[in-house]
């Protein structure tokens, strides 16, 4: 079963898989564009736009806030899960 199995191979394409993921970002928007928000593969805010007339509005904001971070987030998730799926895929199939 593990007969022709490279590890070095496999760990080199672990990282290299690790690190595509560490570079990306993902955006994400709500109330129609007026918030977007950038979060990193950690899942870290890196970069937030807020549309000046949500300045005076408290709750829409932390409302767009929520929705717009949460979508960010997700799309991340997503994208590692896909990510992961990939290389265990292409780990199986050597």
């Amino acid at each position: 079963m593990f007969k022709n199995l490279d590890l070095n191979a496999m760990m080199q394409q672990l990282q290299e898989g690790m690190k595509q993921t560490s570079d990306k970002t993902y955006t994400a928007s709500s109330g129609g564009g007026m918030v977007e928000v950038s979060v990193n593969s950690d899942f870290e805010v890196i970069d937030m736009n807020i549309d000046d007339s949500l300045l005076d509005d408290k709750s829409s904001l932390q409302i767009l806030l929520m929705a717009a971070i949460n979508d960010a987030i997700k799309m991340a998730v997503e994208d590692k899960k896909s990510q992961a799926m990939n290389m265990f895929s292409n780990l199986s199939g050597q």
